[in-house]
């Protein structure tokens, strides 16, 4: 296990072999969350209290919290490769859009 999900934020995780904890910072944002836990489960509290804790703080200072993604994904790419891939989707009875988040998926957590 290198990465959690949790309300919308993604972390990754790292085992310190000095400390031997698992440590883990918040991915795709800009401001720095981090935390640690020596088990799993106390590694998920600890995640999970970080972002509640990110988020509650981001609510009291007026400052909204960042985002990791906003879902939207634009690409260029040859037109060629636009042609196949629309071709691709069109076969399998998708839009490119459906069809590219399902290849994508797979690539990504291969």
């Amino acid at each position: 296990m290198n990465k959690m999900k949790y309300r919308g934020y993604i972390a990754h995780i790292e085992f310190d072999e000095i400390d031997r904890i698992f440590v883990g910072h918040l991915t795709g944002i800009k401001d720095i969350v981090g935390f640690h836990g020596t088990t799993v489960t106390e590694l998920e509290v600890a995640f999970h209290e970080s972002v509640d804790n990110y988020l509650a703080i981001s609510e009291e200072t007026g400052r909204p919290a960042q985002r990791p993604y906003s879902g939207k994904l634009m690409l260029r790419i040859p037109p060629e490769l636009h042609a196949a891939i629309a071709s691709a989707a069109q076969v399998h009875r998708m839009s490119i859009n459906k069809w590219a988040a399902e290849i994508l998926d797979k690539a990504a957590c291969a």
